[in-house]
């Protein structure tokens, strides 16, 4: 009896069946990871780009134009939200992903809203990034990763 036993022990017949089972997962795990991470780090990347260019607009002191509503001008918190989001296209930004803090100069105190000419002002985007694959989302809470962006400027009268 013991020299079949060791026979069937011998036998590789099955082994890369049983190697395949048990890489698969992981190399499914690994190339499903490299893509999440990639969308994750597009969507900062996104979110920086946007925000920096809100900012850019924001110091000219410049209103863009309602969408809704062609002839309209927006409101600066409005011009704002419009240009993060001509910044970042492929991303959906809802109003509550929004906040702004402005100061007075020489002053040290932030205060909500958007600040007026002449005064500093802090543009904050909170986003909420859902991973695509419900493998890597286990990883985390919700299945989500929430990114925060900011930037500061210092708001400037409209140029004439």
């Amino acid at each position: 009896m013991a020299p079949r036993v060791v026979k069937r022990l011998r036998d590789a017949k099955g082994a890369s069946l049983i190697e395949a089972a048990l890489i698969t997962p992981l190399f499914l795990l690994l190339t499903f990871s490299i893509f999440d991470f990639g969308a994750l780090f597009y969507a900062y990347l996104a979110l920086e780009n946007g925000v920096s260019l809100a900012s850019r607009y924001g110091v000219t002191g410049r209103s863009m134009d309602d969408p809704l509503n062609p002839g309209t001008p927006l409101g600066h918190e409005g011009t704002l939200k419009a240009a993060m989001r001509q910044g970042t296209p492929t991303l959906t930004i809802p109003d509550s992903a929004f906040s702004f803090a402005h100061r007075a100069p020489g002053c040290g105190l932030w205060v909500n809203g958007a600040g007026g000419p002449g005064e500093l002002e802090r543009v904050t985007v909170n986003y909420t990034w859902r991973f695509m694959t419900p493998v890597v989302g286990v990883f985390f809470t919700n299945g989500e990763v929430n990114l925060r962006v900011e930037s500061a400027m210092k708001n400037e009268g409209v140029f004439e």
